[in-house]
């Protein structure tokens, strides 16, 4: 199971800071963490950037191996 790590609106809507799950792309990831969260957190989840070792996920078919290590950034505001 990939590690993912949740941070900000991300962590606060799903109420974890890390997660494990089973996902083969990005976006069976951003399925398994809005699954079982309702609409909310899918609004929060389909505008946040996945980093898949340390690398962004362009599309939902970027692949994730069982052990990956997935940061969920929600967008920063800069200043």
């Amino acid at each position: 199971m990939a590690r993912v790590r949740l941070f900000a609106g991300a962590a606060d809507i799903l109420g974890a800071c890390e997660l494990h799950l089973a996902a083969a792309t990005a976006g069976e990831l951003r399925a398994a963490l809005t699954r079982d969260h309702g609409v909310s957190a899918e609004q929060v989840i389909s505008r946040c950037s996945l980093l898949v070792d340390g690398v962004r996920a362009a599309g939902d078919d970027h692949p994730v191996r069982p052990d990956s290590l997935v940061d969920v950034l929600p967008p920063f505001a800069g200043g």
